[in-house]
């Protein structure tokens, strides 16, 4: 009787038994696979995990109470004791830098997942349902287009008459922003509803939501969670461009913020580099993890962009 030697790259293949070899075959070999093809996804979700570690690490090793001080000695280049210096103010600029990250990071997941939420809801039922339904929401999505985001939130914002929460300021721009999604899911949901499999099964007596949900939404995901990371840049960076004229909250120490603050107490001028630097590179870390991460997605999103291995 003749015996098959066992390699170890036969077990990496899962030849030998089920176990590990199985699960690696079915769910590891696939991602890393998909790694290979598309680096930038891994680059941009390593610098996100890099940031996400800055600031867990810093809230466990680092007074962050600092970022409040205000006896602290003022302009104090980066030292062994305040690795971040401190700015005009006495406050020590890491803590500063790991409670302020979060929170900008906060403004952009709630405004993106309340436009994607709220985008996608209108989409559906506008694409699926057709007739006067669809003539609305296209009318609103239209004139929500042709309309400036920015200047109704500067506006909502000098009417309400004090400063903006982050949930306030989160919650503000995706109530803004859900028009652009809602107009390019919605041209995604009309070609789709002509499918052959969604024509079968409302034939089969499928109920309008029960088509929506079991046919349509699954294969939109990639493309929604595409549109999520994107939704979620635009807002971030709405959000920094509103606070660093003021409009937002002045004791919370977010990366707008930081940068208000610098402006009005001129850091360049003064020559206080360590001001205005960690804020900017977080800010580029941000975009460019979500920027790699989206592109990454883009092969998941568009089959078209699938390649063989």
């Amino acid at each position: 009787m003749t015996q098959t030697a066992t390699t170890p790259d036969a077990i990496d293949r899962g030849q030998v038994g089920g176990g590990w070899g199985q699960f690696y075959d079915d769910r590891l070999s696939p991602i890393k696979r998909y790694a290979v093809r598309n680096p930038s996804l891994i680059v941009g979700l390593g610098l996100m995990l890099s940031l996400a570690l800055f600031v867990g690490i810093g809230h466990l090793v680092w007074d962050t109470e600092l970022y409040r001080v205000l006896s602290t000695p003022t302009r104090l280049a980066p030292s062994f004791e305040y690795p971040f210096g401190t700015d005009t103010q006495g406050r020590d600029l890491l803590a500063v830098s790991i409670r302020g990250t979060p929170l900008t990071l906060r403004i952009g997941l709630i405004a993106g997942f309340v436009s994607i939420g709220l985008g996608t809801v209108a989409a559906f039922i506008a694409a699926y349902y057709r007739g006067w339904v669809d003539y609305g929401v296209r009318s609103v999505v239209d004139v929500g287009l042709a309309m400036p985001g920015l200047l109704i939130l500067i506006l909502v914002r000098i009417n309400i008459g004090r400063e903006l929460t982050v949930d306030e300021m989160g919650f503000a721009l995706g109530m803004v922003g859900w028009v652009f999604p809602a107009r390019t899911i919605r041209a995604q949901v009309l070609v789709m509803r002509e499918a052959a499999y969604v024509e079968l099964s409302r034939l089969s007596g499928t109920s309008g939501m029960g088509v929506i949900f079991k046919e349509m939404l699954p294969n939109l995901i990639p493309y929604i969670t595409a549109s999520l990371v994107g939704a979620v840049a635009g807002a971030i960076l709405a959000s920094i461009g509103l606070e660093a004229i003021g409009l937002g909250r002045f004791s919370d120490p977010t990366l707008g913020m930081t940068i208000f603050w610098n402006i009005q107490f001129s850091s360049i001028i003064l020559g206080m580099w360590w001001w205005w630097l960690p804020p900017l590179v977080a800010i580029v870390i941000v975009f460019l993890g979500l920027f790699l991460i989206s592109s990454g997605l883009d092969e998941w999103s568009n089959p078209r962009l699938r390649k063989r291995v």
